[in-house]
């Protein structure tokens, strides 16, 4: 089983920065994908980014690239999202997710391919 752990979310204004965390425990890491996801509310759940914990194949939805940045620490079982020039539609939960089937496919992009979650950090960017 493995269990993860977002952190770094909170309150900044607009054109700000914040670095999520997600730390894995109880597992690591190897032949898992690891995505970042966000749910702004009455809106659907949707990646924003994606990380093999081997390998280099990163994705970024169109809405962030440029601005997100995503990295892993393999030491600390941890995988990073930098978030910088935030906007106020960046607004939401952030939840990190983990994915075997997504590591060996290549293919990131549905949520249902994910096996583990963690609870979620707020993010909220003000005007």
């Amino acid at each position: 089983q493995v269990q993860l752990v977002e952190s770094g979310g909170g309150l900044v204004q607009a054109g700000g920065s914040l670095k999520l965390a997600c730390a894995a425990s109880g597992r690591t890491f190897s032949s898992y994908a690891v995505g970042w996801f966000r749910q702004a509310p009455g809106k659907e759940r949707d990646l924003v980014s994606a990380i093999p914990w081997s390998g280099y194949r990163i994705y970024y939805a169109d809405s962030v690239k440029g601005r997100f940045t995503i990295s892993r620490d393999n030491a600390k079982n941890t995988v990073y999202l930098q978030m910088t020039s935030l906007k106020p539609e960046d607004t939401a939960v952030y939840y990190c997710a983990a994915s075997s089937r997504a590591y060996y496919s290549g293919n990131y992009y549905s949520s249902n391919d994910y096996d583990y979650w963690g609870q979620g950090t707020q993010v909220t960017v003000s005007s």
